[in-house]
């Protein structure tokens, strides 16, 4: 299961990229010269200004809404503040029930975006606007979204075929949202973060046939 990085307390955000580019636009041509319209439109991409967020409106189509406890991650706007180009696989050493417990358990310190159970059912417990505290490092926290699978590494009757699937799709689209390549240096295990002292997903993962299942969803738009 993901842990905490150093500290919770909101970090100032740098400015994002579209807002720079808005930025600079504004001070070309001068403020006035911005319609009115188009500042309405564009509001809440300028620095400091929060995306609208609707209740329990989710990134994956079919996922459950299950909010975590915002102790556990902090408020962002990626990728405008943070540019997002990791999938961080983890495995709950636990049962689904035992992992919504301890994301919505402000002690903890820690949760991932998604939790997916054994049958595929997809939980998201994070908005990936949102930086959660899963990797255990605070830029891979920042730049990577993170995905629980319900089970134990050293079991391997804990990754089922429904749970491969809905993996791979969940993982899929989140490379065609923010163009992360489809590849094993940007679809990680938790083990392969710098500085973690996990092992998960374990040695009972399969990657290659994880891989090739996320490759077919990203070509196929599944």
């Amino acid at each position: 299961m993901g842990e905490t990085q150093g500290g919770h307390t909101a970090a100032r955000r740098t400015t994002g990229r579209r807002a720079l580019l808005i930025g600079g636009a504004a001070a070309a041509v001068g403020t006035a010269a911005l319609a009115r319209d188009e500042l309405a439109r564009l509001w809440w991409r300028l620095p400091g200004v929060e995306k609208p967020r609707v209740a329990g409106a989710v990134d994956f189509r079919g996922a459950l809404w299950v909010p975590a406890s915002p102790a556990n991650y902090r408020r962002a706007d990626r990728p405008d503040d943070y540019g997002v180009d990791r999938v961080v696989v983890h495995v709950t050493q636990g049962g689904y029930r035992s992992a919504v417990k301890v994301f919505q358990d402000p002690a903890h310190g820690a949760a991932a975006h998604y939790i997916v159970r054994k049958d595929g059912h997809v939980t998201q417990m994070i908005r990936e606007l949102d930086v959660a505290f899963h990797a255990g490092n605070r830029s891979y926290n920042e730049r990577s979204v993170g995905i629980e699978h319900e089970g134990f590494v050293e079991d391997a009757s804990s990754f089922t075929d429904a749970m491969y699937a809905a993996s791979a799709r969940l993982t899929a689209g989140t490379c065609r949202r923010y163009g992360i390549p489809v590849d094993r240096e940007h679809i990680i295990g938790h083990v392969e973060v710098p500085g973690t002292d996990h092992t998960d997903p374990g040695r009972y993962w399969d990657w290659d046939r994880y891989m090739a299942l996320v490759r077919r969803a990203h070509r196929t738009r599944a």
